[in-house]
């Protein structure tokens, strides 16, 4: 007999008078080298609100049963964009600011790089620090993916959905990602702590190749995605409510010193550790 699927779990909450709900579900053991989470959500606040959401080593695909968000030009908060039914953004060396007027509901569905390059079928270097309407990147046979999306009634039916859509694309993708998986694998099981020439050796190209191969594959060169790896693992650790200096931190992470790791975070947060602490603590709790 074939084992039951995991069912979603939904978690409920408030905070004030906010109000939100958040559906989630592991992606199938077949698909967890291109998906790394999904979730549902539905959002409730007073008023507007903003986020400041951190670049992380993946590609965020919302796609938008409500109101559009408000997304900002990276690394500030002038000039906004709107996409209808939901976008894509492509990896990044900078925060994005974020809006809703009190009301957001969708479905996020965080790729791998690869994930992305096989189920969009582009370059990841043309999405790199940028946002790009969901609409524009599906293929033809997936245009209507976030109407059929609202229309199931079921966060599993959807969950399914997404799944299915992207299992035949990785199934019928004719693109070469051997290489650039393992090497991506390598970054993230080492936290980022990997030698750039010493990974060029191993796959056998000169570190120029392996770049080039990386921002067709990737987005980005494998330098900057261990730093992106490194600090995820920081924020993680950090949203999650744990402790420790900055100067345990940085030793805990794979940083040259206390100076290093504020360069990052601040680059990558656009505000100083501090404050990017405070951030993260308030999202320790479950929330969309």
């Amino acid at each position: 007999m074939h084992a039951l699927a995991p069912r979603a779990q939904i978690a409920r909450g408030t905070s004030g008078e906010s109000r939100w709900e958040l559906a989630t579900r592991p992606p199938s053991p077949r698909l967890r080298p291109y998906i790394r989470d999904y979730s549902g959500y539905t959002e409730e606040t007073p008023g507007p609100l903003r986020r400041r959401e951190f670049p992380v080593p993946q590609v965020v695909v919302i796609i938008e049963f409500g109101p559009p968000l408000r997304v900002f030009g990276a690394g500030g908060d002038r000039g906004h964009s709107l996409y209808p039914g939901g976008f894509v953004a492509g990896l990044d060396d900078t925060f994005t600011l974020t809006e809703h007027d009190g009301f957001q509901r969708g479905l996020q569905l965080n790729l791998t790089p690869i994930g992305a390059r096989l189920f969009f079928g582009v370059p990841m270097a043309e999405l790199t620090g940028r946002v790009v309407s969901a609409r524009d990147l599906l293929p033809r046979k997936h245009a209507r993916l976030a109407e059929r999306l609202e229309e199931l009634p079921t966060w599993d039916a959807r969950f399914d959905l997404i799944e299915r859509a992207l299992g035949e694309r990785v199934d019928e993708a004719r693109i070469e990602t051997g290489v650039v998986s393992w090497a991506f694998r390598r970054i993230q099981e080492r936290g980022g702590a990997v030698d750039m020439r010493a990974l060029a050796r191993e796959l056998g190209y000169s570190q120029k190749h392996v770049i080039d191969l990386f921002r067709e594959n990737v987005g980005v060169p494998p330098k900057l995605l261990a730093r992106l790896v490194r600090f995820d693992r920081l924020v993680q650790h950090l949203k999650a409510g744990a402790s420790g200096t900055w100067a345990e931190l940085a030793q805990r992470f794979g940083y040259y010193d206390q100076a290093h790791l504020a360069r990052d975070v601040k680059q990558f947060t656009g505000t100083t550790p501090t404050r990017a602490r405070a951030q993260l603590i308030e999202l320790s709790g479950l929330s969309p």
